[in-house]
């Protein structure tokens, strides 16, 4: 069969390609089939015997995806298993992406390395994702649609009331996942957000972090997710996977010099409190013929123009300590 279109995605490396080891069979795709690799590099496929057609790998550093064409779009990949005495899968018009990453809670718990998780990927990985599906669409007509939902996994995993059976597969056209193949038992990509990536597709702005968390209260803003990692809090253990941090994270815990304003306010709140209460003991003791309330309220006045310095000084500490965005 006659491929049409372009067959190589626009700026995809092509430097891991296996076609001229596994030619594969030409078809004109009208399905794209979505996996995660269950790692964090870039898988050897058995020099190819188990490749997709791409692979997107995350660059955390510039917050993109790298792409990786294994195969031309219209020609057949082998990420699938294929049964004897079936229906065809690698070869049934389908193209095939691996999503570096995993969809296994126990695995996104474990790992301490920077990884996408399908339930929770980010909006710069939901953009790509969504340009692919967008180029998938203008350059070889796969619809902008997905068939059954896809489950979280592990419940994904094996003979699941989302995989197709033999007939809906053979009449299927868009977007599904490993998880919805016949023949097939793995889970992947769980639970993959493909109505964000569709809406991104078809040209819609993902819902980004600031526009989920911009409530009105003080405390929810406090707690917005939406300080962006230009001058992040480095000593954030969790700094190569989180890009952005709370402001009651950023600007209450660690910076450079892990001075901690929240901490010092609330020591220094608890220290005053201290203070008050012994300074208004010791005026209770004070001899007739004194205005006791007199010395309680100038020394109490005197206490926090004290602290409110030092409260000042701390902030303006901060800030000079502080790299600039």
């Amino acid at each position: 069969m006659a491929k049409t279109g372009p067959q190589q995605y626009p700026g995809a490396s092509q430097a891991y390609r296996y076609q001229g080891v596994y030619g594969g069979d030409s078809m004109e795709s009208n399905v794209v089939v979505w996996h995660t690799t269950e790692g964090t590099s870039l898988p050897s496929y058995g020099g190819g015997a188990e490749a997709p057609n791409f692979t997107a790998k995350p660059d955390f550093a510039t917050m993109r995806l790298v792409w990786y064409q294994h195969f031309d779009f219209d020609t057949s990949s082998r990420a699938l298993v294929n049964r004897a005495g079936g229906v065809e899968t690698n070869t049934l018009n389908v193209c095939q992406v691996e999503l570096v990453g995993t969809c296994d809670p126990a695995a996104h718990k474990k790992w301490s390395a920077a990884h996408l998780y399908t339930p929770e990927l980010p909006d710069w990985v939901i953009r790509d994702l969504g340009a692919f599906a967008k180029w998938a669409h203008d350059q070889h007509g796969v619809p902008l649609t997905s068939g059954p939902p896809f489950r979280a996994y592990p419940s994904s995993y094996g003979a699941t009331a989302v995989r197709m059976t033999g007939a809906q597969w053979l009449a299927f056209k868009g977007h599904c996942g490993h998880q919805h193949v016949p023949e097939n038992d793995h889970g992947d990509p769980g639970a993959f957000p493909i109505a964000a990536v569709l809406a991104a597709a078809k040209g819609a702005t993902p819902p980004s972090k600031e526009d989920n968390s911009m409530a009105t209260t003080p405390d929810a803003v406090w707690k917005a997710d939406v300080i962006p990692a230009s001058a992040p809090p480095y000593a954030n253990a969790d700094y190569a996977k989180n890009r952005t941090w709370t402001a009651s994270y950023a600007l209450g815990s660690a910076v450079l010099t892990g001075r901690r304003t929240e901490a010092k306010v609330t020591a220094l709140a608890k220290q005053l409190a201290a203070q008050t209460a012994a300074i208004k003991t010791l005026a209770g003791l004070v001899g007739k013929g004194v205005d006791t309330a007199a010395v309680v309220d100038a020394v109490e006045a005197a206490a926090t123009t004290a602290v409110e310095r030092t409260i000042q000084d701390a902030v303006i500490d901060v800030n000079i300590n502080t790299p600039e965005a």
